[in-house]
């Protein structure tokens, strides 16, 4: 059946005997309620009682005649228009507008005739009670007056001035809408002021102009364009395309009814298109009802209803216009409120999804199928294979319509589009997860998921969902990712479902080559990853033997990646790496510096493990300064820590003679450490950076005592007479002059300490200089503040009788007193309670 928006009915038929033929016939239409009346060509009124009117068939019989009034000889009936308010009936005959009772259809004696009126409209009636407004166009005049029409009163209030004398108005609030001979002008009642719109061409009898509602016309434009104009002279609706010979033209929601002289055409404000066509021979005009239209011939009148806006959307759908339906839906809701809109929008909208779905418009069914909330399921059972994630208790509520394109047909037939199908779920069921759509289907989604990406080799996606938390079923899953050789994302999955150990499990074969997935560069950073991150301590205990085996420098990571706050057992740890000696050097270094320990233990044991490498890669790299030789020597220095005993003992059969130095250094043996580092290390250098490090935090007398030391060692030690010269070169502030010549040999030659005795004397004379200077400016200070103290001395003060300290508020009675930097008095006594 085709779509309908209107039922057709003939409601009367006007007999009529032959000699009357051309008179009586019908010239105009008002109805308001069940009255209908009729004004026809030879100055006659006829009041007709309508059946109630519905979409059940009717006959003309069913319409009852009732009083007729005659209002002269000649003159048709130009317009009638009711106000059910006072029951009147206003009718613009002969040029004159009559009032006359709506149902006595006798004239109203009180409201005399408005002569030589053209055109005449009622403005809003819906919210009058007292007056209504009423706007006429003057036949003499180029004016429109707006009159205040009461029970038994009318008259002027209002005069506007046109360019021209108006064919057609309308009136929809305070605006009026004129069209003249050739131009369509707003008029603003309120304002009086007036614009024009548009120029036109056409006749007389194919102007319109219509009040759509909201403060929007509807105007014949030129082009054969239905123009839609707000008051405010704008466009908000495309225009509407229709014929050239529209006589007239009515407004009912979401419609708009055409008229031409044997057809009528409906179409919609919401997207502009015609609907369908009604042929009605020798129409010649139609009058807007509040459920449709009636539409008037010489002798016969016809009703066309709205067909109810529930049922035109099933009859749309039934069409599969689903976008039709929607769009009708979406459109009535603002003016006409459905009870079911919700339920209703949602399947309409599925349907549109659907429908898109089956042409391939996968993006825009994707945004259909979630806007109306569909069941994910209702997706995934349209697909054979993944059809096996759904739960045995799943029953689709999708008619046989929604699946007349079977998508196993379709993969034996057409590959290349089953899998645009097959990208579709996909994208779809990932914009499910986003929204709150699947949390009834959770299990059933991600099963499906999964399925795809490992079916289309999608790696990235498929790592990104069993690595977050998700719900796939394990006995579903499992076997998918296992014959699509996808060991590693099984870990995972185990993972994401805290079965750790058999994702360890999983990954270790991967390691150990037992299992081979090409998608996994390098499986065992991951295994160490995981496990410095697991709850469980169990588990990392089971795998750390592994771990370590494999790398030690990598693998202690299981242990030192852990929080500060949930350490493993220290001792555990290091009794678990003392067979791997390079962790333990890491796990130590850990425990020293990242958590800070003070255990003797701990430094004393990374001190004997760097010594024992240092001598390794001594061997290894013939260099005596190795990167752990110098963690060695930063350890020793910086750290309070070890056994000094113990480590001396360990590397005093060695080579390291700079570490023994440390350690002889930290046991107060500065002179034999010193002798080791002059007589075995042959470093002047390293020797006086020894004093240097040594005398940091302390006074200059330390540093001093040191270097002497130093030069003794060298002044006694054969050979190093160059050296003892450099020191005492590099040194001249620190050593006093007078006691080094004491001790130099008597064979040294002065020109061979000439260098340190110039400096030794230009440094002895700075200090004597500094310490001239420093006293003369203590001596400046100290006059100073005696001249400060002397001017104050001489400043009198004169104490009142009453007057209080400043501090203490107590009278000053004693010729004793200090006066603050404010020149405020003070007791000597308050003086510890006040900042002067």
């Amino acid at each position: 059946m085709a779509f309908k928006a209107f039922t057709q009915k003939h409601v009367y038929e006007k007999q009529a005997a032959p000699k009357e033929k051309d008179k009586s016939i019908i010239q105009c239409l008002e109805c308001c309620g069940k009255n209908l009346y009729i004004g026809t060509k030879d100055s006659t009124v006829q009041h007709l009682l309508l059946p109630s009117l519905t979409n059940e068939p009717q006959s003309p019989r069913d319409t009852r005649e009732g009083r007729l009034r005659k209002l002269g000889s000649s003159h048709p009936v130009v317009q009638l228009r009711a106000i059910p308010i006072f029951n009147h009936l206003l009718v613009l005959w002969d040029r004159s507008v009559t009032a006359l009772n709506m149902f006595s259809l006798e004239p109203i004696p009180a409201l005399k005739k408005i002569q030589h009126v053209s055109l005449f409209e009622l403005c809003d009636l819906t919210n009058q009670s007292e007056a209504v407004e009423m706007v006429t166009c003057s036949s003499r005049r180029k004016v429109i007056r707006i009159h205040i029409v009461g029970v038994d009163k009318w008259e002027v209030v209002k005069e506007i001035t046109l360019p021209q004398d108006p064919v057609a108005l309308a009136v929809d609030g305070g605006s009026l809408c004129v069209a003249t001979s050739d131009r369509y002008l707003l008029c603003d009642l309120n304002t009086g002021n007036s614009n024009e719109l548009f120029p036109h061409s056409h006749s007389r009898q194919h102007v319109v102009v219509t009040s759509v509602g909201r403060g929007e016309f509807l105007l014949n434009g030129p082009e054969s364009l239905g123009l839609f104009v707000m008051k405010t002279g704008i466009c908000q609706r495309p225009p509407l395309q229709w014929p050239q010979e529209v006589l007239a033209a009515g407004v009912c929601f979401p419609y708009i009814l055409t008229l031409q002289p044997q057809v009528l055409s409906v179409y919609s404000m919401l997207d502009q298109q015609r609907k369908h066509t009604v042929s009605l021979s020798g129409a010649k005009g139609l009058l807007s009802t509040s459920d449709g239209v009636l539409v008037f011939t010489e002798r016969d009148i016809f009703s066309l209803c709205l067909v109810p806006i529930e049922e035109q959307i099933q009859t749309l759908v039934g069409h599969e216009r689903a976008d039709e339906a929607l769009l009708l839906l979406e459109g009535v809701q603002s003016h006409r409120p459905l009870d079911s809109h919700k339920e209703l929008q949602k399947a309409i909208t599925c349907l549109a999804g659907f429908v898109h779905f089956y042409q391939e418009g996968f993006s825009e069914a994707k945004d259909l199928f979630i806007k109306g909330e569909l069941d994910p399921r209702e997706i995934i059972s349209l697909y054979p294979d993944v059809k096996s994630c759904l739960s045995a208790d799943f029953q689709s509520h999708l008619d046989q319509v929604n699946k007349h394109r079977d998508l196993e047909v379709l993969w034996q037939e057409d590959r290349n589009t089953f899998y645009h199908y097959q990208a579709f779920l996909g994208d779809f069921l990932r914009g499910v997860r986003e929204t709150q759509q699947d949390l009834r289907c959770r299990k059933e989604v991600d099963c499906a998921l999964l399925w795809l990406y490992a079916e289309q080799d999608d790696t990235g996606n498929l790592l990104q969902l069993v690595t977050f938390p998700n719900e796939c079923c394990l006995d579903q899953c499992v076997p998918v990712l296992q014959q699509h050789k996808r060991f590693f994302a099984l870990g995972l999955l185990y993972q994401s479902h805290g079965e750790h150990s058999e994702a360890l499990q999983t990954w270790v074969k991967i390691a150990d080559g037992l299992l081979t997935d090409p998608t996994c560069s390098d499986v065992y950073e991951h295994i160490v990853s995981t496990l410095s991150q697991l709850i469980n301590k169990d588990v990392v205990w089971a795998f750390a033997d592994w771990v370590l085996r494999r790398n030690q420098e990598t693998g202690v990571q299981i242990f030192t990646k852990w929080p500060p706050d949930n350490q493993f057992s220290t001792q555990d740890v290091l009794v678990l790496l003392e067979a791997y000696p390079q962790a333990m050097m890491l796990y130590l270094e850990f425990l020293i510096h990242d958590l800070h320990s003070k255990e003797e233990r701990h430094h004393s044991h990374l001190a004997l493990a760097y010594v024992t490498h240092t001598q390794q890669e001594e061997e290894e790299a013939k260099s005596n300064l190795t990167a752990t030789r110098e963690k060695l020597q930063q350890l020793l220095w910086d750290s309070a820590f070890y056994d000094i005993s113990i480590i001396f003992e360990r590397v005093k059969s060695t080579s390291l003679h700079m570490e023994k130095a440390i350690l002889l250094g930290k046991a107060g043996e500065h002179f034999q450490a010193l002798q080791l580092l002059a007589h075995h290390e042959r470093d002047p250098q390293a020797a006086e950076a020894y004093c240097d490090r040594f005398s940091q935090g302390q006074d200059p007398e330390y540093r001093q005592t040191l270097l002497s030391t130093l030069l003794k060692v060298y002044l006694n030690s054969e050979g190093l007479t160059s050296a003892a010269v450099d020191l005492l070169n590099n040194n001249p502030q620190v050593f006093a002059t007078e006691k080094v010549v004491q001790v130099l040999p008597e064979s040294w030659s002065v020109q061979l300490v000439s260098q340190f005795l110039v400096g030794s004397l230009r440094e002895t004379f700075h200090q004597t200089r500094m310490r001239r200077l420093q006293k003369a400016l203590a001596q400046a200070e100290l006059f100073r503040h005696k001249v400060i103290w002397m001017q104050a001395s001489k400043t009198a003060f004169k104490v009142h009788k009453g007057q209080v300290c400043k501090v203490c508020q107590k009278d000053l009675t004693e010729p004793q007193f200090i006066c603050n930097l404010q020149g405020e008095l003070i007791h000597t006594t308050c003086t510890a309670f006040s900042a002067l």
